[in-house]
């Protein structure tokens, strides 16, 4: 079990919170993340590169010239993979690049990765509700009252983003925001900083604290 402090928002400290999930062993942990990123980077990849064959290419349906008496070597087709202009053999195709892993892997890598990272989660009380309307120079000056460097990538993890978070949000380059119920091992190990409403703290607990 890791104890994290709740700060609130003005970034004092506010209570306690404890975040206990069940991780892998130390031998097989770093396969298991290692993994996990890879089939998420994967599965964000579209897979719709294309290439022509020489079936494929417009024109070349006449010799280009005659078989022999030319002196040149013999070509049936201008569209040959061999010319210019003509197919491509083995190119690229639309594929999936998916990989396969089971629920429960991709849940013990995920609960591995938070875990992993306890020391750089920083708890929220009530994050953002004091918002009315979407201001992002609001959003910068909590996280420095947080203690958060600028330029630092954070993770923000929410239960449920309102509108103006999102669009105070959306500008920083440095920040993302996801919903506690979206979370991934890529998010997770890519953020330097990670912040949690405590609402989000509870639903991460719910969700991925049954196994």
């Amino acid at each position: 079990m890791a104890n994290c402090v709740v700060l609130n928002w003005e970034g004092k400290e506010a209570g306690k919170a404890s975040l206990d999930l069940k991780v892998a062993k130390d031998s097989s942990a770093g396969d298991l993340m290692h993994r996990a990123v890879l089939r998420h980077q994967a599965h964000s990849r579209q897979g719709t590169a294309s290439t022509l064959t020489r079936s494929e290419v417009r024109g070349g349906g006449r010799k280009p010239y005659k078989q022999k008496g030319t002196g040149r070597a013999r070509q049936g087709s201008i569209r040959t993979p061999l010319r210019p202009g003509g197919g491509i053999i083995f190119g690229p195709k639309p594929r999936s690049y998916n990989l396969g892993m089971n629920r429960k892997e991709r849940r013990l890598a995920l609960r591995t990765a938070l875990m992993a990272r306890i020391n750089d989660i920083k708890v929220v009380k009530d994050f953002g509700l004091s918002l009315e309307t979407p201001k992002t120079s609001e959003i910068s000056a909590c996280l420095e009252r947080f203690g958060i460097k600028p330029n630092t990538k954070v993770l923000i993890i929410l239960s449920s983003p309102s509108e103006v978070i999102k669009r105070s949000v959306r500008n920083l380059e440095k920040v993302k925001l996801v919903a506690a119920n979206q979370l991934n091992v890529f998010d997770l190990l890519h953020a330097n900083t990670l912040v949690l409403g405590e609402d989000a703290l509870s639903a991460i607990k719910e969700v991925y604290g049954d196994d």
